[in-house]
């Protein structure tokens, strides 16, 4: 401890130039982190539905389609204008409907019913879309401005969008909250108008420095990019109040200014360690996303899925209570938080 405290206190000033450089770079990195706001890839591999996934994109070579988009009240024609509208916009990659099972030139009334009423009943037209990974936001902006508020856009990428945007609203609702209250916090307990914007500037870099070295994982969850910054603000709160009392005890024992600071960081730094395996081996506990609740969930659909042909006969089926068990995940399981990667 004491080597520790003499090497902060004799090289403070390259130590605060060594991690502004890195804050800054870990700003330029963070832009290129990619965010995974897919559910499906954090199955466990051993599970019936990651399975029954590998299964299908073995035995389907077409993408399967991610979003469905129902018109009211068209012709036919109309709903060929409004598939070519679809298919234009950037990020969707294919765009099915009624003209690619059947020739619609020829009378309706000489198809299949059942599959005919798939894709235009009552003069509804149902169109079933493929949105490339990534243009899940992009595209249905797009497709809602096409088709307008009188017609529905539902799937799992539509409900990707939705997360996208939610998660960023409430990270930004739970600043708005957070901040303030921390504020006071440090206003409260310190004694210089100063501290409290230097203990924000230090907690900021160490958030900024957490997200940046994401960018060495490759992926991380949407859960992790948008909880990560705000736990971090409140668990590392309570290390810098801890040193800066230590530090406010030793000033009035110390005339040195560098003395007192010395002997602040041996107090404070068993109780800081403390605290931080505390903070580290709870949220390690923690991380499984997959309680028994989810395993429950997911597993609902297991007897349907046993073989290649149960699969080919059941993906409509698999697709709708698959986006289910999702939901329940997401309703029914402690997330991780830092090491949902």
């Amino acid at each position: 401890m004491d080597k520790f405290a003499d090497f902060v206190i004799k090289q403070k000033k390259p130590i605060i130039i060594v991690f502004v450089v890195l804050a800054l770079i870990c700003a330029i990195l963070f832009m290129y982190v990619n965010i995974n706001y897919n559910m499906v890839d954090y199955l466990p591999p051993e599970a019936q539905s990651t399975t029954a996934l590998n299964i299908m994109e073995h035995e389907f070579t077409q993408t399967m389609p991610n979003a469905s988009v129902m018109i009211s009240n068209v012709s036919i024609v109309d709903a060929m204008e409004y598939k070519q509208k679809l298919a234009s916009i950037e990020g969707i990659t294919e765009v099915l409907w009624l003209d690619d099972m059947m020739d619609i030139t020829q009378p309706l009334a000489m198809g299949d019913i059942d599959t005919i009423e798939g894709f235009y009943k009552n003069g509804n037209a149902l169109f079933s879309v493929t949105i490339a990974k990534g243009m899940e936001q992009e595209a249905s902006v797009a497709i809602r401005e096409i088709i307008g508020a009188e017609n529905a856009l539902a799937g799992e990428a539509p409900d990707i969008a939705a997360v996208q945007q939610a998660t960023g609203a409430e990270v930004l609702n739970a600043l708005i909250i957070l901040l303030p209250i921390v504020i006071i916090i440090l206003v409260l307990s310190t004694t210089s108008w100063i501290e409290p914007l230097l203990f924000m500037a230090a907690i900021g870099i160490s958030i900024l420095m957490n997200m940046g070295t994401n960018f060495f994982l490759g992926e991380i969850s949407f859960m992790t990019n948008s909880v990560s910054p705000i736990l971090q603000l409140a668990v590392s709160l309570d290390y810098a109040i801890f040193l800066l009392h230590s530090f406010a005890a030793n000033r009035r024992k110390y005339d040195d200014v560098e003395e007192a600071m010395r002997q602040s960081i041996k107090e404070s730094l068993s109780t800081v360690s403390a605290s931080a395996v505390r903070e580290r081996f709870f949220l390690f506990f923690h991380r499984t996303p997959y309680c028994s609740e989810h395993r429950n969930a997911v597993y609902t659909m297991n007897s349907e899925y046993n073989g290649v042909d149960s699969c080919r006969q059941s993906a409509a089926n698999y697709t709708a209570k698959f986006r289910l068990n999702k939901q329940a995940h997401a309703k029914l399981c402690r997330v991780p938080v830092y090491f949902l990667h």
